[in-house]
């Protein structure tokens, strides 16, 4: 089916701000529940807005690289923080814990009994 001229427009101003609906909504003169019966509606405009978020995400990755490029060291503290942990570069342990609860509801109850002194 494809997109009107409006939801186009939308979309255009989506990525332009950022995502940010309201903003992009007022620059194309429709009301934020119009964008939301686009969505319900029309799936090519749905999935054009699903894509949104990771052009967002590649624009403020940029402008945190282009902040250490030029030296800044809360962005390099940041990027090693959140990108560089398997080289050690994190500020506390964290642990994956996985454990499959095999108790019965009755166990549960009871341990719960247990543990309020009921």
């Amino acid at each position: 089916m494809g997109l009107k001229k409006k939801q186009k427009l939308m979309i255009e101003a989506l990525k332009n701000q950022l995502g940010v609906i309201t903003s992009a909504a007022i620059l194309c003169k429709i009301s934020r529940a119009t964008h939301y019966v686009w969505m319900n509606e029309s799936e090519d405009y749905r999935i054009a807005v699903e894509e949104i978020p990771e052009i967002t995400n590649d624009f403020v990755e940029n402008a945190l690289l282009k902040q250490i490029k030029e030296g800044n060291t809360t962005a390099i503290i940041f990027y090693c923080k959140t990108k560089m942990k398997g080289r050690g570069y994190i500020e506390k342990q964290e642990l994956e814990v996985t454990q499959k609860n095999t108790f019965t509801k009755d166990e549960l109850m009871e341990d719960i009994k247990k543990t309020l002194k009921i």
